[in-house]
């Protein structure tokens, strides 16, 4: 359970940052913003990976990159369902999807560090991890 809500913390702490550097993205208050993490990692749990799937041939032939594009979608789409979480944008999107991706490796190696015997764990009983949520 603490996984998760780390995963949620550095979520809500991306997203402050991303709020900061990225002029078209804006949370009005802390709840919005913490509500935007929530959403967005559930729509990276469960939207996302379909999407990816679908659009696999396109991600391979754009060596990846196209993955920016789905995580910008989710981002706007997490803006369109979170009251006071705005996004003015695709282009705002799309700088913001950069930005979280930065900061999400950053997370996920002190993620990694702090959590390691735990991850260790879910690989040998071969549970996975897809987007920080145990599926």
């Amino acid at each position: 359970m603490i996984e998760i809500l780390f995963i949620w913390f550095i979520t809500a702490a991306g997203l402050w940052i991303t709020t900061k550097f990225i002029k078209g993205v804006r949370a009005k208050s802390t709840k919005a913003l913490l509500l935007a993490a929530l959403v967005l990692g559930l729509i990276n749990s469960f939207i996302r990976p379909v999407l990816l799937f679908f659009t696999f041939p396109i991600t391979v032939f754009t060596f990846g990159l196209f993955a920016l594009v789905i995580n910008a979608l989710m981002i706007s789409l997490t803006a369109s369902i979170v009251p006071d979480f705005e996004v003015d944008g695709f282009g705002s999107a799309f700088f913001a999807a950069l930005l979280m991706a930065l900061l999400s490796m950053i997370g996920l190696a002190i993620f990694a560090a702090l959590f390691a015997s735990n991850m260790e764990w879910m690989f040998w009983h071969g549970q996975s991890m897809s987007c920080g949520m145990p599926i």
